[in-house]
């Protein structure tokens, strides 16, 4: 009969925070197992060493390397990978011999450790219980007596070995947030916090529930003195405010920002590109880095990154006008503010949106200047080849703003002008028939050989092209990720595969 296996949490550092569950498989374990780095004493034994039971065998997982180099042929991942696999077989021995054995883990066993690791490779095979521990952070909380998240406010626990613009931006989006794995990335997790602005209020707690307990306002910590117990907490009480329509008092004097300019400031509207960063233009890359306000649909907010004096505004999808009219209030004030759109903002993006609630007579003195953005339609077609070298035209197969009647009158007089045809927003959630409609409506007077390109998330990792033909256009494959390009009677594809019109055409 196999032995069982069991991760055991230990909680943050003091003894007494150890559940009862915990000290009990301790005390009636056969073979006690913890990790310690080289040249260094295991802080889990010493948590937990006061529980083991007379005659326990004691099993030393040292690390091969913790920051420093190795000349494992497959480095630093290859040497822990090697690591991992040769503890599992040292504890697999003693479960096969029928042993109980008993990992222990500071904190939470799940949570950043190394159990996970031997959880991976033995639970499989063995009887397997796993048992929770109070969290760090739990104690780095009740340490600072500062409350973490209230109602309905969002937490988030983030690394700080994440890039800074990452950790940043991540940082201004959430309520509350615990940042773990300082030491050496300090400086940098307290850059980011500066230009998310949160830096006000994050409190620094080192070895939490241990004698050694401090804590102290991140801005007063010595970057020289962090250890790797230690964390930042960023309570939510400490976000500012949202700025909404409605937390503007339009009548007051002051400015949201007191180094805003006087008087109205100039309303940007700014095309992303389709995706990748490269795709943003010098000139937009240039108008955001100078923005107090940026302000979009958020998938598109997240691709601003974060710094200091900066405000992101994130909505969803279907409050273009109201966000339009956050930007204006916004402008009116003196405040330098950016409405962002994917690809171009002129094509079904932000512009039109924008001019249509400035139509408002209280916006009339808000200057408005749109910068271009790469389009969706441009990049689909440079990866296709060249199916939009002739005249081309563009439409969006949305019916929220307009009936589908009207589509269908538009697609036949496409159709009927023989021009190649890039189709945007071709399908949703909540709209699964619109392309196999338009196949239909379009072969009442196309060629089922007609060229069909369909892009998906082109220019992102999980990119696809298709080239197909418009009888053989497998609807049921399209969703909001795609465009397509329908080519004219004389697109044609090249022996490579390549999609391209003729500039000119009968």
């Amino acid at each position: 009969m196999t032995g069982r296996l069991y991760g055991v949490g230990l909680g943050p550092g003091d003894p007494e925070l150890i559940t009862l569950k915990a000290a009990r498989l301790i005390g009636s374990a056969d073979v006690v197992a913890y990790h310690q780095g080289v040249g260094k004493s295991s802080n889990a034994r010493r948590i937990a060493v006061g529980l083991f039971p007379d005659g326990v065998v004691e099993e030393v997982l040292q690390y091969p390397v913790t920051t420093g180099t190795t000349d494992h042929p497959g480095g630093y991942a290859g040497a822990m990978a090697a690591f991992y696999e040769e503890c599992a077989q040292r504890l697999g021995a003693h479960l096969e011999a029928g042993r109980d054995v008993v990992i222990l883990a500071e904190g939470d066993p799940l949570f950043y450790g190394s159990y996970m690791y031997m959880h991976d490779r033995l639970a499989g095979r063995f009887e397997t219980e796993v048992v929770p521990g109070v969290p760090a952070f739990a104690a780095a909380t009740a340490a600072v007596a500062a409350p973490l998240v209230r109602l309905t406010d969002v937490l988030t626990i983030l690394p700080g070995t994440l890039p800074e613009p990452e950790l940043a931006r991540r940082l201004a989006d959430t309520d509350g947030a615990i940042i773990m794995k300082l030491g050496r990335t300090f400086p940098a997790v307290v850059s980011a916090l500066r230009q998310a602005g949160r830096l006000e209020g994050a409190l620094y707690v080192e070895r939490a529930s241990m004698p050694e307990e401090r804590w102290l306002p991140v801005a007063d910590v010595d970057p020289a003195s962090v250890p790797y117990f230690s964390l930042i907490v960023v309570p939510g009480d400490t976000k500012p405010a949202p700025v909404g329509r409605g937390h503007l008092d339009l009548s007051a004097p002051a400015r949201t920002n007191p180094d805003s300019p006087v008087g109205t400031a100039e309303l940007l509207v700014v095309g992303l590109g389709p995706g990748p960063d490269r795709w943003i233009t010098p000139e937009v890359t240039a108008a955001l880095a100078d923005v107090q306000h940026v302000i979009g649909y958020a998938p598109y907010v997240d691709r601003v990154p974060q710094r200091e004096g900066l405000t992101r505004h994130a909505s969803g999808n279907t409050v273009e006008v109201d966000r339009a009219r956050l930007a204006l209030d916004l402008a009116l004030r003196g405040e330098r503010v950016a409405v962002v759109s994917g690809g171009d903002a002129g094509i079904f993006g932000m512009a039109a949106a924008v001019f249509e609630a400035a139509e408002d007579a209280a916006y009339a003195d808000v200057p408005i200047r749109v910068l271009p953005g790469l389009s969706a339609v441009q990049v689909v077609a440079a990866r296709a080849g060249a199916p939009i070298g002739g005249d081309f035209a563009v439409m969006s197969l949305s019916d929220r703003l307009k009936p589908w009647s009207l589509i269908e009158k538009r697609l036949r007089a496409v159709a009927e002008a023989d021009l190649v045809l890039g189709i945007y927003n071709p399908a949703s959630r909540s709209r699964t028939t619109q392309v196999a409609d338009a196949q239909r409506v379009l072969l009442e007077q196309r060629s089922p050989d007609t060229v069909v390109v369909v892009g998906r998330d082109v220019g992102r990792a999980e990119e696809s092209l298709t080239v197909t033909t418009l009888g053989e256009l497998d609807t049921a494959t399209i969703d909001m990720k795609c465009l397509l390009i329908i080519g004219a009677s004389g697109t044609t594809v090249t022996g490579a595969g390549q999609a391209w019109t003729p500039r000119f055409t009968d």
